[in-house]
């Protein structure tokens, strides 16, 4: 099995996220997602450690949101009921 490289391209980062290379790319261009742009034609490039810490930061935000929004079921009258 080889080793996960170093840099990623946005599409790599894209598959990893199950999300669209474009959607990567406004999280880079916002600087949501740390990355460098390298070579003469200035293609993108996310350090795989950066995307783990992304990835975290949005576990925590994620946490932050449930604990700040508990989930509550409707009470029984105030379900939606089935029309046949």
């Amino acid at each position: 099995m080889a080793p996960t490289p170093r840099f990623l391209t946005l599409a790599d980062v894209a598959e990893i996220l199950s999300t669209s290379s474009a959607q990567v790319y406004a999280l880079v261009r916002r600087g949501d997602l740390a990355a460098i742009k390298i070579g003469g034609r200035g293609q993108w490039r996310v350090e795989a450690s950066q995307l783990e810490a992304y990835i975290e930061r949005m576990y925590d935000e994620a946490r932050t949101f449930v604990d700040q929004h508990p989930f509550s079921e409707p009470a029984a009258d105030e379900r939606p009921t089935e029309v046949d």
